[in-house]
């Protein structure tokens, strides 16, 4: 039975819709029902069948949903094309309007009681919150969204949960965001709740905490398992979001080919649906693969056209991000003066609790950067806060890195005790290859 008010709502509802068409009670309840019943309905006293409330909708002229809830017919349907039309906003890069859309679409599912729908508005606002780099706004939208949900089956409070996972991800807490998307793949899978379109979302999210904290072998499994469950997703958006994350595992693998193949797919899927934002990391993505191939004049023209697309979205936190990556290419071109200029201007907009890997991966590079001009002071600041930002964020990979280049300049300037330390510290985050701290990996799904 669909949802309804309690008897006394409905029973007000009643009477007041046959008082303003002029019906009296034996009206109203010819032929099936008793006047009498009509009375100890509008009195509420009795919680009426269905039957009856479609009877009595019948004969007041008003749809039964209107009647039972107090809901104008086919509003629910109408939010959810409406919130289609908040989604299809925020794929243009238009995160501030989208956010606009999405509160108004909020304001009024609260008024009707549609929790669905809330949930729905309350996911949006929350990736329109990530869109903007307002981390702490988005992460509390997701809660609200998984609040609402609290009683729903967990495939339909993934979205939100991935959405938590991931700004927690780009606030530098990669640990955690690894623990809340590993507990709920293996939640689906112990629980048999082997929804495809779910578990895809989870295991392309969880590639890139994996890759950032050096667990290389757990984020190929992750690829592996998305790409198995793929063909039975129907949903292009996500497919194409798979495809950029798995990218990412067979640029590690030296698998350029196929990483290129797998990009391409993801932005001709984009293009198709006009999802700016994700075409954009797309061009991203490529510009990555390139530098990790040598080829540093694409690797510039892809992520140029990146940070270009993502500046005209004013997503502010990515054109960082991209900023940071584009200034390691330049450098390597030999435009380190352009390249440090570079990251001066975007350092303000990067820290610990926004975008960590890349605010340390900065500090890297200025480091570099001043060591090749033989300022090996302003080389060791640099060096030290980058350092930092990685232990605080678990990126072990790049924290062994960091070590090696401070250990190295600590060496040529005479203080041996301190370089054995720092070469100690990366090779300590350097014990266990391919895992991460969590225990064991997520049961897997049946494939």
């Amino acid at each position: 039975m669909a949802e309804r008010d309690d008897p006394g709502i409905i029973g007000r509802r009643v009477q007041q819709l046959r008082t303003e068409r002029g019906l009296t009670q034996k009206q109203l309840a010819e032929p099936a029902y008793t006047p009498a019943y009509v009375s100890t309905l509008e009195a509420g006293r009795v919680r009426p069948s269905e039957e009856a409330l479609r009877h009595i909708a019948e004969r007041l002229g008003v749809a039964y949903e209107e009647l039972a809830t107090g809901r104008p017919a086919h509003l629910a349907t109408d939010l959810r094309l409406r919130l289609t039309d908040a989604q299809r906003t925020l794929a243009t890069g238009e995160a501030e309007v989208a956010a606009e859309q999405y509160t108004a679409l909020l304001a009024e599912a609260e008024s009707h009681g549609l929790n669905a729908e809330c949930a729905a508005a309350l996911l949006g606002l929350g990736e329109c919150a990530l869109a903007t780099g307002d981390l702490g706004t988005a992460r509390l939208r997701f809660e609200e969204s998984e609040k609402r949900l609290a009683d729903a089956p967990l495939p339909v409070r993934v979205p939100a949960l991935r959405g938590r996972a991931v700004s927690h991800y780009l606030a530098g807490e990669l640990r955690y965001s690894c623990y809340l998307l590993e507990s709920t793949i293996d939640e689906l899978n112990r629980g048999g709740l082997h929804d495809p379109d779910a578990l895809l979302l989870l295991y392309a999210a969880v590639i890139a905490p994996y890759m950032d904290m050096g667990a290389h072998a757990r984020a190929a499994q992750a690829a592996e398992y998305a790409l198995a469950l793929a063909p039975q997703v129907g949903d292009p958006a996500l497919l194409a979001r798979m495809h950029r994350s798995v990218a990412r595992t067979m640029i590690a693998e030296g698998r350029i080919a196929e990483a290129d193949a797998s990009l391409g797919k993801a932005a001709e899927l984009y293009r198709q649906l006009q999802i700016r934002t994700e075409l954009a990391n797309c061009h991203w993505m490529r510009g990555y693969m390139h530098a990790q191939n040598g080829d540093m004049e694409r690797a510039e023209s892809e992520l140029r056209e990146a940070q270009a697309m993502h500046s005209a979205q004013r997503a502010a936190l990515y054109t960082s991000q991209v900023a940071v990556e584009l200034a390691d290419v330049l450098h390597r071109r030999g435009k380190s003066d352009e390249a440090a200029a570079l990251l001066h201007d975007v350092l303000g907009d990067l820290s610990s609790e926004r975008g960590a890997v890349h605010s340390a991966a900065a500090h890297r590079l200025l480091g570099i950067i001043a060591e090749d001009a033989r300022d090996t002071e302003t080389a060791e600041e640099h060096y030290v806060r980058a350092l930092s930002l990685l232990e605080r964020a678990g990126a072990a990979g790049d924290l062994a890195d960091l070590c090696r280049l401070l250990g190295d300049l600590l060496r040529r300037t005479g203080r041996i005790e301190a370089a054995l330390d720092a070469y100690r510290t990366g090779l300590g985050h350097r014990t266990a290859p391919g895992t991460t701290t969590l225990g064991p990996a997520p049961a897997h799904p049946p494939l």
